[in-house]
């Protein structure tokens, strides 16, 4: 049950052509240069890859797709959430077959949901896979946060090896490391504390920012493999003022811009997204060169 998911896990970006339909090839040629820049696994579906505006025909030619271009490759962690457990257990079951590695499952919730539900939730899907699940923590997306105490009672369920932590709090992170012991598999999703993640244990950075900055992205987590600390902080904080950025205005509408700046196409936003103003988009190209510059 266990994958070899570690280091940098780039998150692609889903193109729209012009009549707003997914553009697959588009998608797997920008998934191309996430694995030939290096990246150590791919994640498609997640935030991203906007999962929730896609319908179940497209999440399932991502998918195909994905695995298709990959060829075995790289690790693949198909994000498969949906509101309800019988749609998230068929979405599961898809990546399955299809090839996926793993899948990830935040609790999406219209309604709060309890821990009790969310516990449920996880082990009924995971009843009904043979591959690793990943438990993503991410309450400004999902609506959902689930507690330190309720993650370590999820990998109590035996296809839930992994969890993510998107909340911003490292103390999260130190918790699941004493709690867990060495051996626990979590992974950092909030791009401004890459640094402070891969210290406290993180086995894995889930990012979209490898779309842009590859060579720092990668550079960062050499040095913190090696344990230089010092050069590990350098690499960090020669990309930190872009991390906030693609943050703070949205990781789809950032990165395609920054692909088109970097000369790329990336295709079409799907409402209600919207490509980012001119102003927008000028302090971006400030951020993103300077980033690479630093990196020469």
């Amino acid at each position: 049950m266990h994958t070899s998911l570690q280091g940098i896990i780039a998150y692609p970006i889903t193109p729209f052509d012009e009549k707003k339909t997914v553009d697959i090839p588009l998608y797997q040629h920008l998934l191309e240069r996430l694995i030939t820049t290096g990246a150590h696994a791919v994640a498609p579906l997640g935030s991203t890859g906007v999962l929730p505006y896609l319908n179940d025909a497209e999440k399932e030619a991502i998918t195909e797709a994905t695995v298709q271009q990959v060829a075995g490759r790289v690790p693949i962690l198909v994000g498969v959430s949906n509101l309800t457990t019988e749609r998230t257990i068929q979405h599961a079951q898809f990546a399955e077959r299809a090839g996926a590695d793993a899948v990830m499952i935040i609790p999406m919730s219209y309604w709060k949901l309890t821990d009790d539900e969310i516990f449920h939730h996880y082990d009924a899907v995971a009843s009904k896979l043979n591959i690793p699940i990943m438990a993503y923590n991410n309450p400004a997306t999902g609506g959902v946060d689930m507690s330190p105490q309720l993650l370590k009672k999820l990998l109590e369920i035996p296809n839930v090896t992994m969890v993510k932590e998107s909340t911003g709090d490292i103390q999260r992170m130190h918790y699941l490391r004493r709690e867990l012991g060495e051996d626990v598999s979590f992974y950092n999703g909030s791009n401004p504390l890459a640094l402070a993640a891969f210290a406290a244990g993180a086995r894995g950075w889930c990012t979209a920012a490898h779309n842009l900055i590859p060579d720092l992205n990668l550079a960062l987590y050499s040095a913190v493999c090696k344990r230089d600390y010092t050069l590990a902080e350098r690499y960090f904080l020669a990309q930190f003022d872009l991390l906030k950025f693609i943050v703070a205005y949205g990781l789809p509408r950032t990165v395609k811009a920054g692909l088109e700046i970097l000369g790329e196409q990336a295709g079409e936003l799907r409402a209600p997204l919207r490509k980012l103003s001119t102003a927008e988009t000028a302090t971006l190209k400030k951020i993103l060169l300077q980033t690479i510059d630093s990196a020469t």
